[in-house]
């Protein structure tokens, strides 16, 4: 028996053809629909949420042009195989507070570090408000889809983040989001600030971790995405999340 959920947004205006969609698309991201899943048939999505064929029909086309969805004659809309959209740190830690999991559908992470270094990157030390040769920890990974690497994620943070979340400078990967923990250690609250993208040449330690089989000395370009943690004393973090060529990112 399907569930019905409410046709009606917070403004009291019935559910659109994107909301649908975006509904769906959480549930594909989050694991709640497997590849291979069979979505709901136009009929029983339109009783579900109380809305005709043609917006359930438009909520579907969205998710198939972004290929999280497909269509067989006779077999109806089912999961796509792999997602075809690649989610950031900071997405990760809105599907951890949703569901639990951190990690999506086929989805893992291998290459974990952890390391006392001396930050000289330019952001780093602006995002920071530090000097370039102060000492940071930092924590590297690779996440991979179905075995194919995707994106480094890199996380950077200050000694005083570090004297209150002793756990950051362990090898151990994390278990919680390290700002509910020092939330509690500390009372003071952890705000995200603005995720910022932008595109660069890759780093041969990037290339290597990406698994990108180019030739020895030449320039990849890459995207990238970062985001700085703050409590009311100042800079606690920075994230950065280096993408594979070719991957698609959610910007929304």
């Amino acid at each position: 028996m399907v569930k019905r959920h409410p046709a009606k947004g917070e403004e009291g205006a019935m559910l659109g053809y994107a909301e649908i969609a975006a509904h769906f698309r959480r549930q594909i991201t989050d694991g709640e629909l497997n590849p291979g899943d069979a979505m709901p048939s136009y009929t029983e999505a339109s009783d579900q949420f109380g809305v005709n064929r043609t917006t359930v029909v438009r909520a579907y086309d969205i998710l198939k042009s972004e290929g999280l969805v497909a269509s067989r004659p006779g077999k109806g809309t089912t999961v796509a195989a792999r997602p075809s959209v690649i989610i950031s740190g900071v997405d990760r830690l809105d599907r951890l507070s949703r569901t639990g999991r951190r990690y999506g559908p086929g989805e893992d992470s291998t290459g974990h570090r952890v390391m006392w270094r001396s930050a000289y990157d330019v952001d780093v030390c602006r995002a920071l408000e530090i000097e370039p040769g102060d000492e940071v920890v930092i924590r590297i990974r690779t996440f991979r889809q179905d075995g194919r690497a995707t994106s480094v994620g890199i996380s950077v943070y200050l000694p005083r983040t570090v004297a209150e979340v002793q756990e950051l400078a362990e090898s151990e990967r994390m278990g919680r989001f390290f700002g509910e923990i020092y939330t509690e250690r500390t009372g003071r609250e952890v705000t995200k600030g603005q995720r910022t993208a932008h595109a660069r040449q890759a780093s041969q330690d990037e290339i290597d971790a990406l698994q990108l089989n180019v030739p020895a000395h030449m320039a990849v370009s890459v995207l990238v995405t970062n985001v700085t943690f703050h409590d009311e004393e100042g800079p606690l973090a920075y994230w950065e999340d280096v993408y594979a060529p070719g991957e698609k990112i959610p910007t929304a």
